[in-house]
């Protein structure tokens, strides 16, 4: 890897990392020395990127900064593609726009013009369902999570029973032909996931969470670990 590929990796890595990360960090993760590692992030500054650093903390990209042009190696930009793709693919029309726009804006942003190669990269995500019927419900969840406003809920369950409550969204999971929504249920005090399937009617309310979403997601995957433990043991473990 020469010194500008060096330097390109460095801010790809200060920018993976929210909090500071230390030169020794750095240098093992960049497969360098602790004195090359110092003099790349001097040059960097250098060259007006607005990165702080402490002795003792480590190094920290301040927020708000891009370095361009975009540059991708052939690999991350098959990644991008295929995710982008599967992406594609979903129920949840607002993503699946958002992922066609985002490779356009990737192919032009980029250096070279990078349209013929998105195109021609072979990669292509198996979707053995056909067509995803949209879920409407998906974006307004999503919403609810950027914005941590509770959502009212009218749910359908096994036997048909219907029931109402307030949800606080934690995550999505987007199963083939099904997506789930992970959420604290107000009704039950505890974590409950959701078919989008059996929601009958959804609403956004102004109802902040009662925690940050960031809090709650740690909770319910300890949670969420928890069930599995008990429900599965130590399977595949060792």
């Amino acid at each position: 890897m020469d010194r500008t590929q060096r330097l390109f990796a460095v801010m790809d890595a200060l920018r993976r990392h929210r909090h500071p990360v230390t030169a020794a960090q750095l240098a093992e993760e960049q497969g360098v020395s602790v004195r090359t590692l110092y003099r790349d992030v001097q040059t960097l500054i250098g060259l007006g990127a607005p990165i702080d650093g402490e002795a003792g903390v480590g190094y920290v990209l301040r927020a708000g900064f891009f370095l361009p042009p975009l540059m991708f190696t052939a690999e991350e930009l098959e990644a991008l593609v295929l995710g982008a793709r599967w992406v594609g693919a979903q129920a949840d029309e607002g993503l699946a726009g958002a992922a066609r726009n985002a490779l356009a804006k990737i192919a032009t942003a980029s250096p070279d013009d990078l349209r013929g190669r998105i195109d021609d990269l072979g990669l292509w995500p198996v979707v053995l369902r056909g067509a995803a019927a949209p879920v409407p419900v998906l974006g307004l969840v999503r919403q609810a999570m950027r914005q941590e406003r509770a959502l009212a809920l009218r749910y359908e369950d096994e036997a048909g029973r219907t029931s109402e409550r307030d949800i606080w969204p934690v995550q999505i999971a987007y199963y083939e032909g099904k997506q789930i929504v992970a959420a604290w249920c107000c009704l039950r005090a505890a974590f409950r996931h959701f078919r989008t399937d059996r929601i009958a009617d959804l609403a956004l309310t102004d109802r902040p969470y009662g925690k940050p979403r960031r809090t709650l997601g740690k909770e319910w995957f300890v949670a969420w670990e928890r069930e599995h433990r008990l429900r599965y043991g130590d399977e595949g473990e060792g």
